[in-house]
């Protein structure tokens, strides 16, 4: 098409990004603009950034360094912009338009500005909009991402997230339903729930997330759902009725659950709203109920004056509930937090124990895994693997490598669990 123009998207984050993400490629493709995966061969570009870890902004800012200098106009979209919108303006001065999450509706119009030659336009809104309702191109034909709030009702004193997205602000249940109707009907076999804190859906509009998921799994038809991290906090109060709904066949036996550290004091000043024995009480009762149940959590090493017997009792706690995921952090305090004006800790020292953390979860999880070799069973083939292979999740959402020449994308097959490693394991297809 001759006056075809061209666009490349990198999408940083969580998959609520990626949710926005697709919004913005389907007002894209409705106007006439097509994706590149090629920045060389794009007329526009357009980074959807996360600001959640600093590791992950500087990778960013470095990006955004790399692209002004092919010298075509960048949109910087996501978290960040709101995050540290000084950080983009010093790395990128002459950047063409910065978006926050409640913008992207805006992008066609951000487009048609940037293209008549305006730059360091500041697209920011207040009022939160009902994303579900907008189109969206999925990135992977059966895997939709149902975003199913926005925001949150924490107050973490470390998190940055919360300037960017808000306070809580929940869909409607009706349609988030249609919607995942919709998507079951068009060939989707894996719904990913996904919000800043599943667990908080519904409290500000009556409904609660296992009424939503009650009803997510009366829908007709072959799907497994995805829940996203849940908040222990708000898990606490409603957990008999949350396990309930997990029992059901459609959704996937996985629990994130970000314990983030296992010292009261350090949770206190974290303002987590849990204690650890809430904690440990909320997985208890998950595997009592669903045995098999992967649990994943999240641990920040190197808080502001968290002193040695404060980090033994995560690795002791860790070592103890023996969770199948852990995601391991290294503190880094970011622009705003209250955490941020803490006395920090001596980098190395966060360094090592970051180290002495991953160790020991790498050592669980492998031990963890190993209770799968020889297992038997069905699987969800979600993705593409390298060269011949492919990505297949059991009803534990544990990730399981095959090998074969066939496009299995979307298809269900018995595998036999042969291989165990610490982050995913491998089988063989049964014929």
């Amino acid at each position: 098409m001759l006056n075809q123009k061209y666009v490349y998207i990198e999408t940083y984050g969580c998959p609520s990004n990626k949710f926005d993400s697709e919004i913005i490629v389907a007002y894209l493709k409705k106007n006439g603009y097509a994706l590149v995966g090629d920045p060389n061969f794009a007329d526009l570009f357009i980074v959807n950034t996360c600001g959640v870890k600093k590791p992950t902004e500087d990778r960013i800012l470095s990006r955004l360094h790399y692209l002004k200098n092919l010298d075509k106009p960048i949109i910087i979209s996501g978290c960040l912009p709101k995050i540290n919108l000084e950080g983009i303006m010093k790395t990128i001065p002459n950047f063409s338009a910065v978006m926050d999450p409640y913008s992207i509706d805006q992008i066609t119009r951000v487009i048609k500005c940037v293209e008549s030659g305006r730059r360091n336009l500041i697209f920011f809104s207040d009022v939160p909009k009902i994303k579900p309702q907008m189109s969206r191109f999925r990135m992977n034909k059966i895997i939709d991402i149902m975003q199913i709030s926005e925001g949150c009702l924490g107050s973490c004193s470390f998190c940055c997230t919360k300037f960017a997205r808000g306070v809580l602000f929940s869909y409607p249940s009706k349609l988030i339903i249609d919607q995942i109707n919709s998507a079951v009907r068009d060939g989707v076999k894996e719904i990913w729930l996904t919000s800043q804190d599943t667990g908080a859906y519904g409290m500000d509009n009556n409904s609660s997330l296992s009424e939503l998921l009650t009803d997510i799994c009366s829908i007709e038809g072959f799907f497994r759902i995805r829940v996203g991290m849940m908040n222990p906090f708000h898990v606490r109060d409603k957990l008999d009725e949350l396990i309930d709904s997990y029992k059901d066949d459609k959704v996937f036996k996985f629990v994130h659950l970000p314990l983030q550290s296992a010292n009261e004091e350090v949770l206190r000043r974290m303002n987590r709203f849990y204690n650890v024995k809430d904690y440990e009480n909320i997985i208890n009762a998950f595997r009592k109920e669903i045995p098999k149940i992967t649990l994943a959590t999240d641990i920040i090493c190197g808080f502001p004056n968290e002193d040695e017997n404060a980090f033994q009792d995560s690795l002791r706690f860790i070592a103890e509930i023996n969770p199948d995921v852990v995601n391991v952090s290294k503190f880094y305090s970011r622009p705003r937090t209250e955490a941020a004006k803490m006395k920090q800790l001596p980098t190395q020292i966060v360094k090592m124990r970051s180290k002495r953390m991953s160790q020991l979860v790498k050592e669980i999880s492998n031990k963890q895994n190993h209770k799968w070799l020889n297992w038997t069973g069905e699987i969800l083939i979600d993705e593409k693997g390298k060269n011949i292979s492919w990505v297949g999740r059991n009803f534990a959402y544990k990730p399981i490598v095959v090998h074969c020449e066939k496009d299995l994308l979307g298809q269900r097959v018995n595998i036999c669990v042969e291989k165990i490693f610490p982050t995913y394991l491998e089988g063989t297809i049964i014929p």
